[in-house]
């Protein structure tokens, strides 16, 4: 088994803002838990041809979840730099000169309808590709943090389920230090009611029915599963992969076990030992439905 084995939680959420020399960004990222991995993206109308490369980055982080992705980007002020073409407005100058040497005085173009001429003002390209490039950069960002959020919780996810592990071994172990006795009393309580009835019995066939029933009451096979199942579950948890599916099925299988124990039980005793195991076994299944 891997000592540096993660688990990771389905559930986080991460914001994260940067800059580049054209605006700011800012991602939140939040992710619950899902069957599948379930990429969902809001983004501004410039950067909507992002989401390929978007979708394909989370596809490499995460396994399983729903993920919901929003962008904003916030163009800095004073940003854009603007430039007058200087030899256009000469010529459009030169222009209303000659139209006023022929119309008269007072229609000569203003400064501001030759600032309004297509063409006089002119804004600093902004480059496209190194803007998406950001965001893109900023975005991966963003999913690192979630990641280590999703790592942390998953910690202690996998804590809580250990502990409940350990909890559930001592119980197995003290229903089968029980059980032989268990099986002593009730082969005497048997015994005991047949004796009166045994007169016209058959000794043979009495035997044969009290080891049927013997057999039926031995819990040592569930016993033996409950074991192999937990050292299981504890395996998985130190899987260097996406284990939230596999950790479900054996929820299941224990708690097929646990129902077995307790329809077998002989005592009081054993009762709530299946009971116990059961409470656990359904704590540890709702922690498992947000691991990934």
């Amino acid at each position: 088994m891997s000592n540096t084995a993660v688990v990771y939680s389905m559930t986080a959420f991460a914001r994260s803002s940067s800059e580049c020399r054209h605006g700011r960004f800012t991602w939140e990222i939040r992710s619950v838990n899902h069957r599948y991995l379930e990429p969902h993206f809001r983004l501004p109308d410039a950067f909507r041809d992002l989401e390929p490369h978007l979708r394909e980055r989370l596809k490499k982080q995460l396994g399983r979840g729903k993920v919901e992705c929003a962008l904003r980007f916030q163009p800095l002020q004073g940003d854009a730099k603007l430039t007058v073409n200087t030899d256009l407005v000469e010529q459009l100058n030169h222009a209303a000169d000659i139209v006023h040497s022929v119309i008269g005085p007072g229609n000569a173009l203003d400064a501001l309808q030759i600032l309004q001429w297509p063409g006089v003002l002119n804004s600093e390209e902004v480059d496209g590709k190194a803007l998406q490039q950001a965001a893109l950069e900023a975005f991966d960002a963003s999913l690192a943090t979630l990641k280590q959020t999703r790592a942390r919780e998953g910690a202690d996810l996998a804590g809580m389920i250990r502990t409940r592990l350990e909890k559930m071994t001592t119980i197995v172990a003290q229903v089968a230090q029980q059980l032989p006795q268990a099986l002593n009393a009730q082969r005497q309580q048997l015994q005991g009611k047949l004796d009166e009835l045994s007169g016209n019995l058959d000794n043979d066939r009495l035997e044969q029915e009290m080891v049927i029933l013997a057999q039926k009451a031995d819990v040592a096979e569930e016993l033996d599963r409950l074991h192999t199942h937990i050292n299981e579950v504890t395996r998985i948890l130190s899987s260097n992969e996406p284990i939230g599916r596999r950790l479900d099925f054996m929820m299941q299988e224990l708690n097929r076990e646990a129902n077995t124990l307790s329809s077998k039980s002989l005592t009081a005793a054993i009762t709530q030992y299946a009971v116990d195991l059961k409470v656990l076994i359904e704590q540890m299944r709702e922690q498992v439905q947000n691991i990934e």
